[in-house]
């Protein structure tokens, strides 16, 4: 039920980390990964070949205009179809509300929240034209659900992705396309570098966890696969929550 043999995942911010854990998880099930980030992913090329399946990657802005439809043209040409969809790539502006510059919001918006939706269609369109289904995985957040402090553009933008996931899950569960999300907990990344460089704070995270630890981008794998096997087929607009026990603190 979780083999992914044959099938074909594209995974933005595939470079680095939850992004290049999950490509990672997918392709040790067997699937073939095409990669997107704005940068060079020599990381990720190397732990999907390690499993002997294929990568292919492509270096663009996702937030660009037609970047959705370019990126979805590009995998098929490269691969010949396309069964699943992970919206990870996603950035981060930390800010007092008081001194939010509007760019900085406009940006986490674009990248975090649209991009996911355009691509989300770019890809159902796929599917829909092909008469076949599909899996889309969205990484959400712990701030999905909370409200957080100084990262305005980021609630909103993970807010308004668990939402955007319900919704179109409710559009296209009937046409065979799954639409669900992980909600990463406090995860060792460059997005919390700055949180775990502050010792006060980072015990503070700590303590409120009650694994007593920071997640490890590994951590995500198996939720990733789950959700784009065989063994989520009835499973739509639901969020997994990976936050070693802190929603439920």
């Amino acid at each position: 039920m979780f083999d992914l043999s044959g099938k074909t995942a594209i995974v933005t911010g595939a470079g680095r980390g939850l992004g290049l854990a999950m490509a990672a998880a997918l392709a040790g099930a067997g699937a073939n990964i095409f990669g997107v980030q704005r940068s060079a992913m020599d990381d990720c090329r190397k732990a999907v070949e390690a499993h002997d399946h294929r990568f292919e990657g492509m270096q663009v802005d996702i937030a660009e205009d037609g970047a959705a439809d370019a990126i979805m043209s590009r995998a098929l040409d490269a691969f010949g179809g396309v069964d699943i969809l992970i919206n990870n790539a996603g950035i981060i502006r930390r800010a007092d509300t008081l001194d939010l510059e509007r760019e900085d919001w406009d940006d986490v918006i674009d990248i975090n929240l649209s991009a996911a939706l355009w691509l989300s269609q770019a890809a159902a369109r796929y599917w829909v034209r092909e008469g076949r289904g599909g899996k889309i995985i969205n990484t959400a957040s712990m701030l999905s659900f909370q409200g957080g402090i100084r990262v305005a553009g980021y609630t909103a933008a993970k807010s308004g992705l668990l939402g955007l996931t319900r919704l179109l899950a409710n559009e296209w569960a009937a046409k065979g396309i799954n639409v669900n999300a992980i909600a990463p907990g406090y995860f060792r990344t460059d997005n919390t570098q700055a949180l775990q460089d502050d010792q006060v704070r980072n015990a503070e995270i700590i303590a409120r966890i009650p694994a007593g630890r920071w997640g490890e981008p590994e951590d995500l794998g198996g939720a990733a696969v789950f959700l784009a096997s065989s063994a989520a087929d009835y499973v739509h607009g639901t969020v997994v929550a990976v936050d070693g026990g802190w929603l439920a603190r």
